[in-house]
């Protein structure tokens, strides 16, 4: 059945076809033969009228004609999506029953206005952008974190992070970053439950020398930690990573890359980090005292360039940290540090005053579809009497470091991933938990949609050393699927 469109080129068509053989029939039965009469008649007056108004009824009906056919040539242009008005404004074809045929009409369609969003500041960029990770854990669920024994977790499919957030630009040289997450029910705090903020930040650029950032973020300290978790070749970090680095904080800090204009060559030869934070992790406004934590983090690029023909570098890094805390704050803010009676992890909040001094090593060796990461990190716990009341702990020395070597079977595609980690978190003689990783990842569309899996093998010297305490080995299948818009 010819559609509306259709319909209106047809009648149209048959209307301008109608109308010039009109025309001609006029020109032809009535102009013609009225030539010679005129010709024998000039001299009569109102037979040139006659004349006169049948030439301007020719003349109305040739200009009616060419806007007719104006309308049929727009109506072949517009294309065959494009919406028909009518009199009342949007129309639809509705087909309905009469009771013994369809007839088809045309209905008024309420118009819809259309939504428009608009920035209220005066940026110069905005962009609206998120992750979603969603895991499936099965055998000994995070037991590479130290949860096992009564701090056991049961096989699960896992959100692990849901996340949307909010990037600016400002022609001022400032740019902004609004981060929250959906899924914060980790078990580590009852207070992450629902959705919290996890990155919101001001940074000043104005000179890449010394850029100055004022709010929440990862402090600097540590490769892994600061990495993004969407650019991580493992699914989950490494078990001193989590137990000795400070994770979020509130906060002030300078960094920038010193020789951007003494040495653009070699802009990325030299990037410093130095903040001054509360000390009490992420969405924590009060401190817990006078005191605040230091970090520091230096990173060097010394090569980069073409090795065995594939594009290579080396970074180096390096950290440093300083806090002097009260009781109650909890120094492993992500994972778990404190040795239970089981040989179990648990976070670790101080049952007195502290300060804490913490370093790491890093590197990174990179030759084209080959990575070699290794880190390692050492802190120092020491209890502070304050107001004559005892720290009410021994000073301990927690340290750890993981290697991890990863490399492409398919170039940007397929890569495969190991990874060899141990934690000491020097409460006990005994205390040590390491782990083995292998994992592959396959990524369908870069880091934006990726697939990863990983296979997980811990053993606990803690339990080994008390075998009536039981399991001292466990292993995990980590599955995730990561999509980035």
């Amino acid at each position: 059945m010819p559609s509306q469109r259709e319909r209106l080129l047809n009648q149209g068509e048959t209307m301008l076809t109608k109308r010039f053989i009109l025309i001609e029939a006029v020109m032809l039965l009535v102009v013609l033969p009225l030539q010679p009469l005129v010709a024998q008649t000039s001299g009569d007056k109102s037979e040139s009228e006659r004349i006169a108004k049948l030439e301007r009824a020719i003349e109305q009906l040739q200009n009616r004609n060419a806007v007719l056919e104006k309308e049929i040539s727009d109506l072949k242009k517009r294309p065959a999506f494009a919406p028909e008005f009518g009199r009342e404004g949007k129309t639809k074809t509705q087909m309905t029953w009469d009771g013994k045929t369809y007839v088809e009409k045309n209905v008024v369609v309420e118009e819809k206005k259309p939504a428009y969003v608009f920035q209220a500041g005066p940026e110069l960029k905005l962009t609206l952008g998120g992750f979603i990770q969603a895991n499936f854990e099965d055998g000994d669920v995070s037991a590479f974190e130290g949860r096992f024994g009564l701090n056991a977790l049961k096989d699960r499919f896992r959100l692990r992070r849901a996340r949307i957030n909010l990037t600016g630009d400002f022609a001022e040289n400032f740019d902004f970053k609004v981060e929250g997450d959906f899924e914060n029910s980790d078990g580590i705090s009852s207070g992450r439950t629902a959705f919290e903020a996890t990155d919101i930040f001001v940074n000043w650029h104005q000179f890449a020398e010394a850029n100055i950032k004022v709010g929440q973020w990862k402090a600097p300290f540590g490769l892994e930690q600061i990495t993004p978790d969407t650019k991580l070749f493992t699914i989950e970090r490494s078990l001193p990573t989590g137990a000795i680095t400070p994770e979020r904080q509130i906060g002030v800090q300078i960094w920038g890359k010193p020789l951007t204009n003494l040495w653009p060559q070699q802009k990325d030869l030299v990037t410093y980090y130095a903040g001054i934070f509360n000390g009490n992790g992420r969405n924590t406004t009060n401190n817990d005292n006078n005191n605040f934590m230091y970090v520091g983090r230096l990173e060097l690029l010394p090569w980069q360039g073409k090795l065995l023909g594939q594009g290579s570098s080396l970074k180096l890094g390096a950290d440093i940290l300083n806090s002097r805390d009260d009781k109650g704050t909890n120094i492993s803010q992500t994972l778990t540090l404190l040795v239970n009676k089981d040989g179990s992890l648990s976070p670790f909040t101080l049952p007195g005053a502290d300060e804490r001094t913490a370093w790491s090593l890093d590197a990174w060796l990179n030759i084209g579809p080959f990575d070699l990461i290794g880190e390692y990190f050492q802190e120092d716990v020491d209890g502070r009497t304050v107001a004559g009341v005892a720290p009410g702990f021994a000073d301990f020395e927690p340290s750890g470091w993981y290697v991890q070597g990863s490399y492409f079977l398919l170039p940007q595609k397929l890569q495969a991933v190991v990874k060899w980690e141990a934690l000491n978190p020097g409460q006990f003689g005994d205390d040590g938990i390491h782990s083995i990783t292998g994992g592959l990842n396959y990524y369908i569309h870069g880091d934006a949609i990726k697939l990863m899996a990983n296979y997980v093998h811990t053993w606990s010297d803690f339990r080994a050393a008390h075998p009536q305490l039981g399991d001292d080995q466990f292993d995990e299948v980590i599955m995730r699927l990561q999509l980035m818009f």
